[in-house]
């Protein structure tokens, strides 16, 4: 299976799915929870404003750039930004998010994830 698989995907596809996949998982809740705590703090500029959405998107497309490009060099200090397994052409997609969730740094960022967005839903809630 895994054979047929790396047949079939190309390098660009590889690369193009896993710079997905680490903007999707990783870049994005981060900069949507930043987004989401200025929010919190009152920033009044983001209410309504269609630009959040572009801020987040971009702002995380750009993360994940930065370290698609350096995690490979410089491992040690992207260790937590650069995730191999996405870029593993033996694995297809499925096999590369089971992969990286069954990792137990990936799982301690995904509790961390959703206890600071519910934690925030929360306040955002019952202060109106």
């Amino acid at each position: 299976m895994a054979a047929a698989v790396a047949a079939r995907k190309s390098r660009l596809h590889n690369a193009l799915e896993g710079l997905a996949l680490t903007a999707t998982l990783q870049s994005f809740p981060t900069f949507a929870a930043a987004a989401f705590l200025l929010k919190l703090l009152g920033n009044n500029d983001l209410v309504g404003d269609p630009g959040v959405a572009i801020f987040v998107a971009v702002a995380s497309l750009a993360h994940a750039l930065v370290a698609v490009t350096f995690g490979p060099s410089f491992p040690a200090f992207c260790k937590t930004v650069y995730e191999p397994k996405f870029f593993d052409r033996t694995l297809s997609l499925a096999d590369k998010i089971t992969e990286w969730r069954t990792q137990p740094v990936a799982s301690l960022q995904l509790v961390t994830i959703v206890l600071l967005l519910s934690v925030m839903a929360v306040v955002t809630a019952s202060v109106g």
